[in-house]
C-alpha cells in the first residue's frame, strides 16, 4: 500500500517498537522521512512553546546534521591560511564539551575511524574547531582542512558521544540525580546513514557499538535507524533483538511503501536480485540520475560475488568505450555539487543504463527467463 512520508512516519510511531531498522536505496527518501518524523513529533505538542522544544523529544542525525558545521577557509590569507570548522550556535555541543568535559571521548572515537595523527582542538567559546596533523619528525602541521570523509567521521563522533552521554543520564532512574533534565522528555533518536565513508571493518565496528548503546538503554527511548548499506543493516539486524525491520521504497509518482521484512538483507529482500528487478522494470522515460547509483551497486555486488578485483572489470570489453562507461557511472553516482545534479538524464545516459544492465545479465550468470510458446493444437473438425 502506497503512502506519503508523513503517513509512514505515523506508521513508525504507532508501531511502538523499541528499534525500527529501515533499509532503503539512496534517493528513496530516508532524510526526508527523518524530517517528516520530526515534524510529526512537533505537531503532537499542545502549544507553540512546546513545539519550539521538539528537540527535547527527538534527537536526529541525518544529512542536515552536518549543516551545523561549515568551514571558514580564510582564503584571503594566502601565506598562512587558517582552516576552521565552524559550529552553528548549539547548546547541545556546548553541554557535551564544556559542561560534561567529553572532548577526549569525541577525539577517541574520531581516532577510531581516522588517522590518530589528526588532532582536533575545540574552541567552544568561538564556536569552532581547528585540526593539526603530527608529522613523523615531531612537527605539527597546524590549521589543516579535513577531507569530506574525515569531516563526516568527526561529526558522527560528536553525535555518537552526545547520545551516549544522553542515554547515560537517562539511565539514572531519579531525575533529580541527573546532571541535567534537558532530556527527560526524550522519546526518539532517529539516525540516518551515520557514516557512509567507512571501510567494511570500521563500518561493522560502528554497527556493533551502536547496537550495544541501544541494548544498554534502560529508558523508554525508541530508535529509528535507516541505511542504504546492506552490511551495516545486517550487522544491526544480528546484534539487536527487539526490532522491526522494513524496506522503504519510493515510487515514480512520489508515493512511498514501507514493507515489513523478516530477516537479513540477503534473506528478506535478496539485495542484488531486488536491484536487478528494479532496474529492469524502469521505463526509459522514467530513468533518473539516482538509477546510476543502483546500477553501480549491482555491478559491485556481482563483482564481489564472482571474485573480481573491481566492478569496472565487468564492463563491456571495449577499450574505446570502457573508460567512458566507468567515468560516467562514477561521475553520476558520486556527484555532490548542485550544478552537477540534474534530475533528468540525457537520452544517451538513459541508453547507457539499459545497455550496461543487459550486458551484466547476459554475460555474468544471471538466470534469463525465456518465453517458450506452447505448441498449438488444431481443434478444427473436418
Amino acid at each position: 500500500m502506497t503512502k506519503s512520508l508523513d503517513e509512514i512516519a505515523k506508521q513508525l510511531i504507532d508501531s511502538g517498537k523499541k528499534v525500527s531498522l529501515i533499509y532503503a536505496f539512496n534517493g528513496s527518501g530516508k532524510t526526508r522521512l527523518s524530517n517528516e518524523f520530526k515534524k510529526l513529533i512537533a505537531s503532537k505538542s499542545k502549544d507553540v512553546h512546546e513545539k519550539t522544544l521538539t528537540r527535547r523529544k527527538i534527537l536526529y542525525f541525518n544529512a542536515l546534521t552536518e549543516d551545523l558545521f561549515y568551514w571558514d577557509n580564510d582564503l584571503l590569507n594566502d601565506n598562512d591560511p587558517k582552516y576552521k570548522l565552524k559550529i552553528q550556535s548549539n547548546s547541545f555541543i556546548s553541554w557535551l564539551i564544556t559542561e560534561q568535559g567529553d572532548e577526549d571521548k569525541v577525539i577517541s572515537k574520531f581516532h577510531h575511524y581516522c588517522d590518530k595523527k589528526l588532532m582536533p582542538k575545540f574552541d567552544i567559546e568561538n564556536n569552532q574547531i581547528t585540526f593539526s596533523f603530527a608529522r613523523g619528525d615531531g612537527r605539527h602541521e597546524e590549521n589543516i582542512k579535513l577531507s569530506k570523509g574525515e569531516e563526516s567521521n568527526f561529526i558522527w563522533s560528536i553525535f555518537h558521544t552526545f547520545i551516549e552521554q544522553v542515554i547515560a543520564e537517562l539511565n539514572i532512574r531519579e531525575p533529580c540525580e541527573r546532571s541535567t533534565n534537558e532530556f527527560d522528555e526524550l522519546n526518539y533518536i532517529f539516525i540516518d546513514d551515520p557514516v557512509s565513508s567507512l571501510d567494511e571493518n570500521h563500518l561493522i565496528q560502528l554497527a556493533v557499538d551502536l547496537a550495544k548503546l541501544i541494548k544498554d538503554t534502560q529508558s523508554e527511548i525508541k530508535f529509528i535507524i535507516t541505511t542504504h548499506n546492506p552490511l551495516f543493516y545486517n550487522v544491526l539486524y544480528n546484534e539487536i533483538g527487539n526490532k522491526a525491520c522494513y524496506m522503504l521504497r519510493r515510487n515514480e509518482n512520489e508515493t512511498f511503501e514501507l514493507e515489513e521484512k523478516d530477516g537479513s538483507s540477503n534473506k528478506s529482500f535478496s539485495y542484488h536480485l531486488f536491484l536487478k528487478k528494479l532496474l529492469e522494470d524502469i521505463e526509459a522515460k522514467d530513468i533518473q540520475k539516482y538509477h546510476f547509483i543502483l546500477l553501480r551497486n549491482l555491478y559491485e555486488k556481482t563483482a564481489n560475488f564472482l571474485g573480481y578485483s573491481g566492478w569496472s572489470n565487468l564492463l563491456p570489453n571495449d577499450d574505446t568505450k570502457q573508460s567512458y562507461y566507468s567515468r560516467i557511472i562514477n561521475f553520476t553516482s558520486h556527484s555532490t555539487l548542485s550544478n552537477e545534479v540534474i534530475a533528468e538524464p540525457t537520452d544517451a545516459e538513459k541508453n547507457i543504463i539499459k545497455y550496461l544492465l543487459e550486458h551484466l545479465i547476459k554475460n555474468y550468470g544471471f538466470y534469463i527467463e525465456k518465453n517458450i510458446k506452447e505448441p498449438q493444437t488444431d481443434n478444427t473438425i473436418e
